[in-house]
């Protein structure tokens, strides 16, 4: 068996899912994506992610021909019909990928129909397990900023990430294995690929404004269950200084969920233990909120 995916109208085998190169995202990276995740093969906020799908789509102007409940029962059956090819211990990214189509030889001009693809990837527990159990590596790229809103909303989930991917790619060359955090045109933290940043500090977490960044549902989620915990939680500007002198970091994104961060520019964060102790709360939280399913258990079950 091999995994299928949704495209274009019809459930085929994912190898037969191939997009033109004058397509409108090969080409110029025009469309937009949302990505979930299951936990226990089951799909986690399935409406809110197609929910901010939708939202991208607005922001770009750009009609996928599918209502977000059309979206979101083809989304189901892409799930259900890849179930089979994993064990009942991974669980699955899914991606709905939306760009404007194919354009013209001229590169003017309207799209012919919408590109739609779901699909699933497995989850990559192995490869990230150790960072699961020893708290994150960050680093910031020196030479690479965050798009800044007044350029483009990095609110919307673009398909393209070159400036994400920009200053990853600098990061790694630097640091290989770190986690790439990219500090705004104002110098503040911003987001990495796919994941937001918190910062504790005398009990109080802080994060980056939402205007600044793609605020993950993993975030959202983190901050209602620290209003549910009574901890302290505010958006703020957060600059380098403020990441040194922290008592604790952490990560959220849809994969990971919430992990620690251990180092931030090589410099410990905090007593060096990983997780802390507000961290430890929300880990629990984030559990609670899944309906008690060990995330972090998962990915420690993967380490060598």
């Amino acid at each position: 068996m091999t995994r299928v995916a949704w495209f274009n109208g019809k459930v085929v085998p994912e190898g037969e899912a191939k997009v033109s190169f004058r397509d409108y995202g090969f080409a110029v990276g025009d469309g937009v994506f949302d990505t979930l995740r299951t936990f226990g093969h089951k799909p986690f906020l399935l409406k809110e992610h197609v929910d901010r799908l939708y939202r991208s789509l607005r922001y770009s102007n750009l009609d996928p021909g599918l209502t977000p409940e059309e979206m979101s029962r083809h989304t189901e059956d892409v799930i259900e019909r890849n179930l089979p090819l994993i064990t009942p211990d991974d669980d699955y990214w899914v991606t709905q990928w939306v760009s404007r189509g194919l354009r013209s030889e001229f590169r003017s001009g309207p799209a012919s129909e919408p590109t739609v693809i779901i699909e699933c990837s497995p989850l990559p527990f192995k490869m990230r397990a150790r960072g699961m159990r020893d708290g994150l590596d960050v680093v910031t790229p020196p030479g690479i900023r965050r798009t800044p809103p007044e350029a483009i909303s990095p609110r919307m989930k673009s398909l393209s990430y070159a400036n994400l991917t920009a200053g990853d790619q600098e990061v790694q060359a630097l640091k290989p294995g770190a986690t790439s955090l990219l500090l705004d045109v104002r110098g503040c933290l911003a987001e990495g690929l796919g994941s937001n940043i918190f910062v504790v500090r005398n009990g109080e977490v802080l994060t980056p404004y939402e205007r600044y960044v793609l605020a993950g549902l993993s975030r959202q989620t983190v901050i209602e269950i620290a209003k549910t915990l009574s901890i302290p939680l505010r958006e703020a500007d957060i600059d380098l200084y403020d990441a040194y002198v922290a008592d604790e970091a952490f990560i959220t994104s849809t994969s990971w969920c919430l992990v620690p961060v251990r180092s931030i520019n090589a410099r410990p964060i905090g007593t060096g233990k990983c997780p802390g102790p507000v961290t430890a709360r929300l880990i629990e939280g984030y559990k609670s909120r899944l309906g008690g399913f060990d995330y972090v258990g998962q990915y420690l079950r993967h380490v060598n």
